[in-house]
């Protein structure tokens, strides 16, 4: 029997570059401003490249890797980072064509705002115990970035990079609805599957 997920239409991912912009304290890995970094794409970090800057940094590659754009950058196509340890230091995230030229698409106006996107998280799949007792079906709405009240904290986690991705415009070609993204799955053993989608 041929497996559904070989059915999907594979993706190449873009490349990506991270250029230090910023370095106000001592870094132990030893990052200077100007220094760039290649990513093959979004799950492929150089060797040795700090953990910290790369779970900083995720969600934006994440985002950007599926069509987000950040009206509020002058490049919309890009965004900054900080690093988590005292915000040290700040990274530039640039996608990368195929020619190696990082993708530019200009800001068209500056943003009055937050125009925080209307999200659903649902859980798709049960497979065990569930903690806080989730059960197929169940939905949580959120708006925008704001943590929903009560929410599994692991979980969040591992959501929390769709989130981010959608609610700056993100699509999953892949998807039978581009709009939504399914079987982001709970660290706790894989017991819960949920799916996103913006509406």
């Amino acid at each position: 029997m041929e497996n559904k997920d070989m059915q999907k239409p594979r993706m190449t991912f873009p490349r990506i570059q991270l250029t230090v912009t910023k370095n106000e304290g001592y870094c132990y890995h030893h990052y200077d401003v100007g220094q760039k970094f290649m990513f093959k794409d979004f799950t492929h970090p150089p060797e040795h490249f700090c953990l910290g800057i790369l779970h900083s940094a995720f969600p934006c590659m994440y985002a950007l890797t599926f069509g987000a754009r950040f009206p509020f950058m002058k490049n919309m196509r890009s965004m900054l980072t900080t690093c988590p340890d005292g915000g040290k230091m700040e990274f530039l995230i640039e996608l990368l064509d195929e020619q190696g030229k990082v993708i530019v698409e200009p800001q068209i106006k500056q943003p009055k705002g937050p125009n925080p996107k209307k999200m659903v998280i649902e859980v798709e799949e049960k497979n065990g115990h569930c903690f806080y007792n989730y059960e197929v079906g169940q939905r949580i709405e959120l708006t925008g970035l704001k943590t929903p009240e009560g929410f599994c904290g692991a979980a969040y986690h591992l959501l929390f990079p769709v989130l981010f991705a959608m609610n700056f415009g993100a699509t999953f070609p892949f998807e039978n609805d581009p709009d939504c993204k399914t079987q982001t799955t709970c660290p706790d053993g894989g017991k819960i599957k949920f799916k996103v989608k913006r509406i």
